[in-house]
């Protein structure tokens, strides 16, 4: 019989239909598999084939599982992700991620799996695991300070008698036992307030995310203790069930082979300007601008007089009815200067050249940790879900300057824009943030770190089978 060490762990991982889960997810299943173990990465055919090809030693141990999406009104046909529609339509997507449950099922039970990570979305999926005897664990890819603030599982799933209205999550929460600014401004929580609380996916953002955390074995969760140990202590007190953290979780593939053509006229651009004056500006493939958040920051831009790589996300999918548009004569006034690119861009490699000076970011997880293994400082956009939250942790800890906003409505001038990026790019005043982000940037990209917590997390896998 295999000694706990030498025997073999299989992994399911069933992350929520959005590139900001599955390429965490798929960085976690990378660092399993290169320990020996194996993983069943399970999500619908269209998504798969986004995903990062692997590399020859990891293949044989990474099985991926199409699972078709089924049909469900008001979501367009081939529409498997996030990124593939408006906001507005995403509860459809969440409602057809909930009609997998009887092929996830059907898969499960022929598995032969140890344990099941799976995230917010399929609260679900624990209990179908329990059939089979899988343990579960709700892998969180969302920082402990954001799943601090919002509190224990009855308190997300609505039985909160404090919080009741938009302006009530402006504020830190009575469970934090200590001073923060982690809180949303009120243009953040009022975006997403009622959304978080009701939508036609049948079932509340809030209550899958109480029951996910409710019925699962073990959290495991995306950040590290060095970083943040007040937040992961708040969530030991509040959820009575062990916690372990992977580590930051950094990307390691640069481009997938996808981008030649595209990086070598970027990297010529790029090898042309100053080094660390160069603006990159991108924000996810799930945050969207408004057309005058798109104006303003255009304008702002040209006003900076700084040299920018602009990524931008013209539309969300082809169903989205509202094409973003640049002002008239943009183009052309600030041609030599600047670059827009409405097409999937290298991120990696353009935070990784030494031209960029800063990152103006909606403060996405996987767009802060890329910008910070970069040591890139950061300029702060936010537009939706936790980015409010990641926002307050970078300016508590001087890593990023959030660009000044409108209280109620986060409406901002172009003039905002272009003092935010001189400040945190070029200015005097601005150094601390160019300094800090060097100094930091050891927590988020150290191997020896890194291998610690996945031995933490596998030897705890290992011994509680």
């Amino acid at each position: 019989m295999e000694s706990k060490k030498e025997e073999k762990l299989h992994i399911v991982m069933f992350p929520w239909l959005a590139l900001g889960h599955m390429i965490p997810n798929l960085e976690l299943a990378k660092l399993i598999t290169g320990k020996g173990h194996h993983v069943s990465f399970v999500s619908t055919p269209r998504n798969i084939q986004r995903l990062p090809k692997l590399s020859q030693n990891l293949a044989p141990l990474i099985k991926f599982v199409n699972l078709p999406l089924p049909t469900v009104q008001n979501l367009p046909q081939n529409a498997e992700a996030t990124t593939d529609v408006p906001y507005d339509v995403v509860q459809y997507l969440k409602k057809a991620y909930d009609a997998l449950e009887e092929p996830f099922t059907r898969f499960l039970e022929s598995s032969k799996a140890h344990w099941l990570f799976y995230d917010f979305a399929p609260f679900w999926a624990p209990s179908v695991a329990s059939k089979f005897g899988i343990k579960s664990a709700f892998f969180c890819v969302f920082p402990p300070s954001c799943m601090g603030f919002f509190g224990p599982p009855s308190v997300i799933m609505g039985n909160d008698p404090i919080r009741t209205k938009p302006e009530d999550f402006t504020v830190p929460p009575s469970w934090v036992p200590f001073p923060t600014t982690v809180a949303f401004r009120y243009f953040e929580i009022k975006k997403i307030f009622d959304s978080i609380y009701d939508n036609d996916s049948g079932f509340s953002d809030a209550y899958r995310f109480g029951a996910t955390i409710l019925n699962c074995d073990i959290v495991v969760i995306r950040g590290c203790t060095d970083f943040q140990p007040e937040w992961f202590q708040v969530l030991e007190n509040i959820y009575q069930k062990p916690i372990l953290p992977v580590g930051q979780l950094v990307s390691t593939e640069l481009d997938g082979g996808l981008f030649g053509e595209t990086w070598q006229w970027m990297k010529d651009w790029l090898d042309r300007q100053k080094h660390g004056s160069v603006v990159y500006v991108a924000f996810g493939t799930e945050a969207k601008p408004s057309q005058d958040e798109v104006t303003a920051i255009a304008l702002g831009l040209e006003k900076s007089k700084l040299p920018f790589l602009w990524a931008l996300t013209v539309r969300r999918g082809p169903w989205d009815p509202d094409v973003l548009r640049l002002p008239e004569g943009f183009e052309e006034r600030t041609r030599g200067c600047g670059i827009v690119c409405t097409s999937w861009v290298p991120q990696l490699k353009i935070l990784g050249h030494v031209a960029v000076g800063g990152f103006l970011t909606h403060c996405g997880c996987n767009s802060v940790v890329e910008g910070i293994q970069n040591a890139k400082p950061l300029i702060l956009l936010t537009f939706w879900a936790d980015q409010g939250l990641i926002a307050r942790v970078l300016e508590e800890k001087k890593m990023g300057y959030s660009l000044p906003r409108d209280e109620r409505d986060g409406s901002f001038t172009s003039d905002a824009v272009a003092d935010s990026l001189r400040l945190v790019v070029v200015e005097e005043e601005g150094r601390i943030y160019r300094e800090t982000i060097k100094e930091v940037k050891d927590l988020f990209v150290n191997k020896e770190r890194q291998e610690r917590y996945m031995g933490g997390l596998l030897n705890y896998l290992l011994n509680h089978l």
